[in-house]
């Protein structure tokens, strides 16, 4: 993987992680048209990079991360239903990501969802706090995400629009619920592939995550702002349009392969 490949690579991982539009077809789609080889370090490269978006977060949102320990439970009770369920079912999981039918399907399915989701829940309640049951049901939405290509983003900002949250309050959490998602899911892969990183590739993956940060900054302000004022269709269409070039690219041949 050049360098060129690596902070192209990083900077759709930052545009696209906390956007519901699925990380995992952008990804597909990106490395193909860049002919990346997908060995071992590329396949680590695209996992650890989103430690620079997790970081972006923590620094946007710093003063939420420190108001009291009772929004750290939340967060808790939110993750662990994704934690549990995801080691319970590991390998039914790791064989779905090997499918880029799966994904593509998946974003066009989510994108028709998208579409009609604002006329669903157009009444949010007036109080927006968060209550630990409400965490528990968005955790639960977020298991969800474990099908790639739904889009963890999607799935846990229309969980907590089922329950009466606003779309920037919903958005909110879940940024905030990717933070230890994201972190485990990463520190997991790192574990397992922590020896395809040295001294000659490390420069590159420090490139990717101080590039992810910087344009997950972005896309997390711009993304609120935009969500706020005119919703879900725009992404739904966008997620539709995706998958369909995905079918497409299968149907011509491409090998596609999901890192």
């Amino acid at each position: 993987m050049s360098t060129l490949q690596a902070i192209i690579i990083a900077i759709v991982e930052g545009i696209t992680e906390f956007l519901p539009v699925s990380s995992t077809g952008h990804m597909i789609i990106t490395q193909e048209l860049l002919g990346v080889q997908i060995d071992e370090f590329a396949k680590a490269f695209t996992v650890n990079i989103q430690f620079g978006a997790i970081l972006s977060v923590i620094v946007l949102y710093w003063k939420r991360f420190f108001q009291s320990l009772d929004f750290y439970y939340k967060l808790l009770v939110a993750f662990l239903p994704a934690a549990i369920i995801g080691f319970l079912l590991s390998d039914f999981i790791d064989s779905l990501l090997e499918n880029v039918v799966v994904v593509a399907v998946m974003l066009v399915l989510g994108g028709i969802v998208l579409v009609f989701v604002d006329k669903w829940f157009k009444n949010p309640a007036k109080d927006q706090s968060i209550s630990y049951p409400t965490a528990l049901k968005i955790g639960f939405f977020q298991c969800i995400a474990m099908i790639p290509g739904v889009s963890r983003s999607a799935a846990t900002i229309i969980g907590g629009m089922t329950q009466k949250l606003d779309r920037k309050t919903a958005a909110e959490f879940s940024f905030f619920l990717a933070v230890p998602t994201m972190f485990a899911a990463s520190g997991y892969k790192l574990l397992q592939n922590y020896k395809t990183i040295t001294p000659e590739n490390i420069d590159t993956l420090l490139i990717g995550n101080v590039v992810a940060f910087v344009v997950a900054l972005i896309a997390i302000k711009s993304f609120i702002s935009f969500l706020t004022k005119y919703g879900f269709k725009v992404f739904g269409y966008y997620r539709i349009v995706v998958g369909v070039i995905i079918l497409v690219m299968l149907a011509l041949g491409h090998n596609l392969t999901i890192s």
